[in-house]
């Protein structure tokens, strides 16, 4: 079974690499589903409680990218080297962590599951 949660963060960014308007510092209101797959739990009759969820992924991620500069963390912070960078904070921490999707505007996301 699984069990997504969403979350939202605020940060600015610049992608030096782009030949657009993006080049210049800006920011988005970001929003990311974490999705983990695991069997339910006999005993609590969950795949994981949604506190525990939170809490790991705030510190792993909320914590640190909230009102930052994406650059300052890591280099080309496109929406596809962001959500990777995601993964590799949670997967050593969530275990059966399935998929992600990180949108970066209402209209704009990008999927990611590990590959």
């Amino acid at each position: 079974m699984r069990v997504r949660r969403s979350f939202e963060f605020e940060s600015a960014h610049l992608l030096p690499n782009h030949a657009g308007k993006c080049r210049n510092l800006h920011g988005h209101s970001y929003l990311l589903e974490v999705t983990v797959e695991r069997t339910v739990e006999p005993e609590s009759g969950m795949v994981i409680d949604f506190a525990d969820l939170k809490m790991v992924v705030q510190r792993e991620v909320v914590d640190v990218l909230d009102h930052r500069n994406l650059n300052d963390i890591m280099e080309n912070p496109t929406a596809e080297v962001i959500v990777v960078w995601i993964w590799n904070r949670l997967s050593s921490v969530l275990p059966g962590l399935a998929e992600l999707e990180l949108h970066e505007t209402r209209n704009c996301s990008v999927i990611y599951r590990g590959e």
